[in-house]
């Protein structure tokens, strides 16, 4: 079975180094999820790039998370629930949300649950959701403008989801205590 390397500044290529050193003055460490995207620089640099996108899309930074978590829930990630949990909690999002997220659902705010669910459509359905699926987004207080950076948060997880399997990625020891396993969703 192939085995992906976990890349450090210190042991690797110029290009690698330069990413990892990117990603460090950016995160303040070396995850290991871009240690091991680190193999291919450009993809760890999209990742990078299309997370700062997410950050400056029309979505609060609750409806961020909560969009984020159904995607990394959907696919089921070991590494990102833990990961965007710690994140989360570092910026504030409420408990109950958060709890809420990591069993995939279940929000007290009809407006996050509407968010939940058309997004889990969206990457369940490629794409492909029924006009009626929009409107109910739409009609829950959402605008065209968040169903297509909807489409850019799914792109964002779905690269380091699947990367995430593909490297079977070791939990960094600051989210360990938020390990995750996918149960029942709400």
């Amino acid at each position: 079975m192939a085995s992906f390397e976990l890349h450090t500044v210190e042991n690797t290529n110029s290009e690698r180094r330069n990413t990892l050193e990117a990603v460090q003055k950016n995160y303040g460490f070396v995850p290991n999820l871009l240690a091991g995207l680190a193999e291919a620089p450009a993809t760890a640099r999209a990742y990078m790039a299309l997370g700062g996108e997410v950050t400056k899309t029309s979505f609060t930074p609750t409806e961020r998370h909560v969009a984020w978590f159904a995607v990394n829930f959907y696919h089921d990630c070991h590494y990102c629930m833990p990961a965007h949990t710690a994140i989360a909690k570092s910026e504030n999002i409420a408990d109950d949300v958060v709890e809420a997220a990591r069993r995939g659902g279940g929000y007290a705010d009809p407006k996050l649950q509407a968010l939940h669910e058309f997004a889990t459509q969206l990457v369940e359905d490629r794409g492909a959701v029924d006009v009626s699926a929009v409107e109910e987004f739409l009609t829950a207080g959402y605008a065209k403008q968040h169903v297509l950076e909807l489409v850019l948060v799914i792109a964002h997880k779905t690269i380091s989801n699947y990367a995430n399997h593909l490297m079977k990625t070791p939990v960094d020891a600051p989210f360990a205590e938020f390990a995750w396993e996918k149960a029942e969703a709400a």
